[in-house]
């Protein structure tokens, strides 16, 4: 068997996206003791399950340096993984607090902050590069999830297939010509939950949907 590269990751100054540069090189002098840098994904590549979100928080991964911590959509994500039993360890919000995943990882769709937490096309097309090479990395991947419109459409550039063909909806399920099967949800964001355009039974339905899968 070939062995399996691993993924690109962009360097800690990766300069691809010069909107991204200028607000990371602000954000290193207003708070240098912060991680502003582009966010390394999170769990082991031997996973079946990949979690693709959109972009680092300001004042969460950008802060911490790992996807999802340090926010309210941290908080609710790594709840819902230790209910469904794809992590070990308490989840303190904190990059040194022991916490592991099981049998998924986690990954952005951006790697670095961008302004208002809305990354531009350009950015997200920039990116893709760094997703395709971690999907491909991932030998045992089986489902990915797509946190968002925006991960899913750059999860499914980053497949080579046509966005018109497989539409983001929230809960539905795409069993995909390369044998992967994309799940969609609404992003666990603080403004999502407040509106209630996503609730904790929602998100928790979709993982319900994601352990029938493994269950299979």
């Amino acid at each position: 068997m070939s062995e399996i590269p691993l993924p690109v990751e962009p360097g800690y100054n990766c300069e691809l996206c010069p909107r991204l540069v200028a607000y990371r090189t602000d954000n290193r002098k207003l708070k240098p003791d912060w991680f502003n840098g582009p966010v390394p994904s999170f769990g082991k590549l031997n996973a079946q399950l990949l979690i693709v979100g959109l972009a680092p928080g300001l004042k969460g991964a950008n802060m911490t340096g790992r996807p999802f911590t340090g926010d309210h959509a941290g908080n609710l994500l790594y709840g819902t993984l230790e209910k469904y039993n794809l992590s070990k360890g308490k989840y303190l919000a904190d990059l040194n607090d022991g916490l592991t995943l099981v049998n998924c990882r986690i990954t952005n769709a951006v790697k670095c902050v961008p302004p208002n937490n809305k990354p531009i096309a350009f950015e997200t097309t920039q990116c893709r590069s760094f997703l395709k090479s971690e999907i491909k990395a991932m030998r045992n991947l089986r489902v990915i999830l797509a946190l968002g419109r925006i991960s899913h459409d750059s999860t499914v550039s980053a497949l080579g297939l046509k966005r018109s063909q497989w539409p983001f909806r929230h809960s539905l399920h795409h069993r995909l010509p390369t044998g992967l099967i994309l799940v969609d949800s609404y992003h666990c964001s603080r403004y999502n939950t407040n509106t209630r355009r996503l609730t904790i039974q929602m998100f928790c339905e979709v993982f319900e949907s994601l352990h029938n899968i493994f269950a299979d």
